[in-house]
Parts: C-alpha cells; sequence; structure tokens
C-alpha cells in the first residue's frame, strides 16, 4: 500500500479540527532552575537537553520542553524521570485530549526555530506558542482521536528506533574502531625510529594579503566537523574583508588540528578542492615530507587516543584552553617504513569508511532511515486547513 493510500484510510471521513495550543494544555511556563553542581542528583534540562545537574527536583512526569532562548530556540525535547528545568525552556504540559508524543512530533515537524523573534537574541514566548495551532482529528469523538493519534505515534516512533538502534551500534562500532586504530598505531622501543611531528613535517607559509586580490574560501575553527573530520562549511574571503587570523595557505594533504580547545581533536586532511585556500591561524598545519611519513599516517595520529593525552597534558588556559604550534610538533611518532605505513592506513581507512563516511557504512544508512523518518512524519502530520489560514 502506498504511503498516500494509507493516509487516506487513516483519515477517511473525519472531519480536522484545529484549535490552539493554549486550548490543549493545562499551562505553558518558564522552567526556574538557575543554581547547578556538578554531582547534583537530577539532571536540569535546558535548550540542547541535559545542560547539568542539580539536587532541587522541580518535576517527575514526563512533559515536553521547548528551547526559548538563542540559537536554538524553537528546539524541542521530552523530559522525564525526576528532573528540574532550565529558566531559558517553556515547559508544555498537555491535557488528556492530545497524545503528548503526538504533540511532540507535530512541533518538531513545523520547525518552532521560524517563528522566533529578536535582533541580537532570537526568543520564543509562552504566548506565541499558545496561538499556534494543532491539527486534531476527529475533535467531536476523543476516543476515535486518540486512536489515530496512536496509530501516527506509533508509525514515527518505529523509525525514531530503528535509527536509535542504528545509532547504538554505530557508537560500538566506533569504540571497536578507536581500540584497533590504537593497537595498529602502536609499536614496542626500539621497533621502529620515533621522530617529532615537527621532525617530518615541512615549512608552511602565510598569505601576503597586500600582494593579492584574489578571493578565497577561509577555513576557521568551525569550519571542520568534529563528527566527519571534513570541512563542511567554509567563507568567501579576500584582502578587503580577510579577519586577522586569515593566514595560514594551505595545499593539498596538509593535515589541519585546531589548537584551540585541542582536547576536541578537530581535525581533517586537506583535499583537492580546498588546496590553496587559506586557514585560520587557531589551525597547526602539518605538511608531511612524502620520503618520511604519509600525510594519512600523521592525520591517523593525531586522531589516537595517544596524541589526546599528550594534548591533555601540554594545553595551557582553564576558559579557553590551548596548545601551542610548537607543542603540537614537539609530539613524537613512530615512523615505520613507509610500505607498512601504507598497509595500515588502507585498514585504517576501512575502519573510518564504517563509522564516518556519509557514503557507505552505518552512518549513510542512519542519513536514509533519518531522511526517511522525516519524510513520513511530514506526510503523516500535514493536515489540510478549512482555510488558508497558516498556523502559527
Amino acid at each position: 500500500m502506498s504511503s498516500t493510500s494509507f493516509m487516506e484510510r487513516l483519515l477517511d471521513g473525519i472531519e480536522m479540527g484545529w484549535p490552539a495550543l493554549g486550548d490543549l494544555c493545562e499551562k505553558i511556563s518558564s522552567g526556574k532552575n538557575k543554581e547547578k553542581c556538578e554531582d547534583g542528583l537530577y539532571p536540569v534540562f535546558g535548550s540542547t537537553g541535559v545542560i547539568g545537574r542539580t539536587n532541587n527536583k522541580g518535576y517527575e512526569k514526563v512533559q515536553i520542553l521547548v528551547a526559548r532562548v538563542g540559537a536554538n530556540a524553537g528546539r524541542v525535547n521530552i523530559a522525564q524521570g525526576e528532573y528540574d528545568v532550565s529558566d531559558n525552556t517553556l515547559i508544555v504540559q498537555n491535557k488528556e485530549n492530545i497524545i503528548l508524543k503526538y504533540l511532540y512530533y507535530y512541533l518538531v515537524n513545523i520547525n518552532l526555530n521560524r517563528i522566533a523573534q529578536g535582533a541580537g537574541q532570537l526568543l520564543i514566548t509562552a504566548g506565541q506558542l499558545k496561538s499556534i495551532q494543532i491539527p486534531i482529528p476527529c475533535p467531536e469523538n476523543p476516543k476515535k482521536s486518540l486512536e489515530i493519534q496512536s496509530e501516527i505515534v506509533r508509525i514515527l516512533d518505529a523509525f525514531t528506533e530503528l535509527t536509535a538502534e542504528l545509532t547504538a551500534e554505530l557508537t560500538a562500532r566506533k569504540k571497536q574502531y578507536n581500540y584497533y586504530r590504537d593497537q595498529l598505531l602502536s609499536f614496542e622501543e626500539g621497533e621502529v625510529e620515533w621522530k617529532t611531528l615537527g621532525e617530518v613535517s615541512l615549512p608552511t607559509s602565510n598569505i601576503r594579503w597586500r600582494d593579492t586580490n584574489k578571493t578565497y574560501r577561509y577555513i576557521d575553527l568551525t569550519s571542520v566537523s568534529r563528527e566527519s573530520n571534513a570541512i563542511i562549511e567554509t567563507s568567501e574571503i579576500s584582502a578587503k574583508n580577510a579577519p586577522s587570523r586569515a593566514q595560514k595557505l594551505v595545499e593539498k594533504d596538509d593535515v589541519i588540528f585546531a589548537t584551540t580547545r585541542p582536547t576536541q581533536l578537530r581535525l581533517s586532511l586537506i583535499d583537492e578542492e580546498y588546496s590553496g585556500e587559506v586557514a585560520s591561524t587557531g589551525y597547526c598545519v602539518l605538511r608531511a615530507k612524502s620520503n618520511e611519513v604519509l600525510p594519512k599516517w600523521i592525520y591517523y595520529y593525531l586522531s589516537s587516543t595517544n596524541f589526546k593525552n599528550y594534548v591533555e597534558e601540554n594545553q595551557s588556559g582553564a576558559a579557553y584552553p590551548a596548545i601551542s604550534d610548537g607543542k603540537v610538533k614537539s609530539f613524537i611518532i613512530p615512523t615505520p617504513h613507509p610500505a607498512d605505513q601504507a598497509r595500515i592506513v588502507a585498514i585504517l581507512d576501512k575502519f573510518d569508511a564504517l563509522t564516518n563516511s556519509i557514503s557507505e557504512g552505518l552512518p549513510r544508512e542512519i542519513e536514509l532511515r533519518q531522511k526517511q523518518y522525516e519524510y513520513y512524519r511530514d506526510l503523516l502530520l500535514s493536515f489540510p486547513k478549512p482555510d488558508s489560514e497558516v498556523a502559527a
């Protein structure tokens, strides 16, 4: 059965009501928590989920939470168990004539961030939420209405549960990959020669903005994804608008490593697309001496647990921890024969593709399932209105 005919059968002959969210809720109010403690008994929910802990239990029932302030304004979560809620989050307490999960899925589907207002800092108010119209099937028949809502929730839950299972499997695979990566990169003392990153790297250069009128793509600290190590977003700059940190020229096969908050291990291998572009001075640029090490040998070693431990020991600064380029280049790595490096890199490439590539392996499967879920969520929660009025 096609998805369209399924929806037609599910909703055949029923009427849709469009009450305001305020009429479907006991109340919509703001959280109160402003005090957190590291070892508190209860989680504190905020705009992105759990943001800390507290010893004050504010709630112990399942509720919908909506972020009300900042870039995450409109983000929707579900809180359950014993917890408290921060003062930058709205609490939606639904009545019995609407299933909580049905309301949750609908609010996610309409993207509440679009109603956020404010020039400096985005804001969503309780009043705005209360005015949003919510589709309720068979409003005159509560039993039938809840049955339809329940069926829609059942279908969407099946998609989200599958995605959650795949994500859990991916997490386990990544742990396994990290273990084998560290094993493959481990050598006994005397087994191979060890050198500093500085010894196996070539000098790099900075751009001379006064000597060029070209436009470049700027690789800022936020340009590199911490999940995939890929460059996901850049901005165009020239001598007229280049920020002061836009200085380092990069070439194909350079490895860039972010020296600000270095334990995040934000790094990337420059490919042909970004060769000749400009990176922030917040990156240490490592250009491999090809006769001694492979670029990917450096790349994988910077991903290792050994390097992360080294960074933790050598970073400085509490509020904005950082490590100098010099410290990074002082890190010692094993330098086996290039043929051995190539063999190990080939193995790690296969592991990496399974755990990180969006074109193959589990990440691709998760992406496809997420798109499938979003398609059906939109299909199941898109109802015709009796007039042209747009909700919210």
